[in-house]
Formats: structure tokens, C-alpha cells, sequence
């Protein structure tokens, strides 16, 4: 029975050592009760001293383990431990990447054969840029839909978002506006037939 509880007590020290800074002191200790209850249980018998030897075994891991996997979330391991950085903190913040992440948006057309990457004309510059999905042939419209680092990254669009793209953001809006549509534009069966 001693022997049981020792290892009960050592296994909880031995949690507990993760969360109280103790210099030691409760792994020691920790360590002293898991020894001295598989020394009892092999005087009691040693068919009882290598259940608790084994029980030990498995114990002393998955004690430490289950402490690692909830420390992070305890006011002590949230202190300690720093927060993950977001891409903004990472990324340098030069002239370069700023102009850029002006270009977020922008319609071009490739320049030359994208698989992935290739050149693609934006606003008048030459940019090396990657395709996102499928390869892009030279000449088909991209839009620009991220810049990751000094990686522009765009997409392919229809001929008709690019023309609207050229003709400015009203006349986008205004392409994606259904109500100023001409109606014959739309493929509708006329109101004057009669339903059969």
C-alpha cells in the first residue's frame, strides 16, 4: 500500500515540478519517492516490485509530457513563452517591399511563360512574380492578390474583369452591377410570352 502511495506522490511531484520553480528541490524529491516505492514493492514481493518498476517507467513520462502540453496555457508559461510573430513584425520594411504592396490589386498581363513564375508587366514595371494555381501563358491577364516577402504572388483573370480593370474602378463597379446591365444582356426570355 506504501509502496503505491509513494508512487502516486512521486508522479505528482514530478507534475508539479514543471509549474513551481523549485531549483530541484521537488524533482529530487520526486525522484526519492519513485525509487523508494519500487524498493518497498520488491521487499512486498517481485511480482509487485516489477508492476510498480513498470508503472514507474510509463508514469514518470507521461507526467513530464501532459506538464509540457499544459504549461503554455498557465499564467507562468504564457509569461515565459513568447507569442508566435505575425508576417508584418517578420517581413522588413524597406522602400522595395512597400512599393510592392502597392501593387495589391493591380491588373498586369504576364510577360513571359509563368510555371510558376515569370515576369508580368504592372503599372508600367517588369516584376518577377509567381502564379498561383495553374501556369499563366505570356500575355494573359493577372491580378495581383498578395506580396509574401519580396515574392509577388498573382492569379489569372478573364479578359473581361481585365478590361474593366483597365477602364478604371467605376467602370468595375459598374461591370459587377447587374442593374445597369442592358436587359438583352442578360438572357432573359421575354415577359410577353404566354405560359402554356
Amino acid at each position: 500500500m506504501w509502496a503505491i502511495v509513494l508512487l502516486v506522490l512521486g508522479l505528482a511531484l514530478v507534475f508539479m515540478e514543471m509549474f513551481i520553480p523549485s531549483g530541484g528541490a521537488l524533482g529530487t524529491l520526486a525522484a526519492l519517492c519513485v525509487i523508494a516505492s519500487i524498493v518497498l514493492a520488491f521487499y512486498s514481493s517481485p511480482r509487485d516490485g516489477m508492476i510498480l518498476l513498470g508503472a514507474a517507467i510509463i508514469g514518470v513520462p507521461a507526467c513530464i509530457i501532459a506538464a509540457i502540453k499544459w504549461w503554455p496555457s498557465t499564467p507562468i508559461g504564457r509569461r515565459v513563452l513568447l507569442k508566435p510573430p505575425t508576417p508584418e513584425e517578420v517581413l522588413p520594411d524597406n522602400p522595395e517591399f512597400r512599393e510592392l504592396r502597392k501593387l495589391v490589386g493591380k491588373v498586369g498581363r504576364a510577360r513571359s511563360l509563368m510555371l510558376p513564375s515569370g515576369a508580368v508587366l504592372v503599372d508600367g514595371r517588369v516584376i518577377d512574380a509567381t502564379a498561383e494555381g495553374m501556369a499563366v501563358e505570356a500575355g494573359q491577364p493577372v491580378r495581383v492578390i498578395e506580396v509574401r516577402g519580396s515574392m509577388v504572388v498573382v492569379r489569372l483573370i478573364d479578359e473581361e474583369e481585365a478590361q474593366a480593370a483597365a477602364q478604371g474602378p467605376d467602370a468595375a463597379a459598374a461591370g459587377d452591377n447587374i442593374l445597369s446591365k442592358p436587359i438583352d444582356s442578360l438572357g432573359l426570355k421575354s415577359l410577353d410570352d404566354k405560359v402554356s
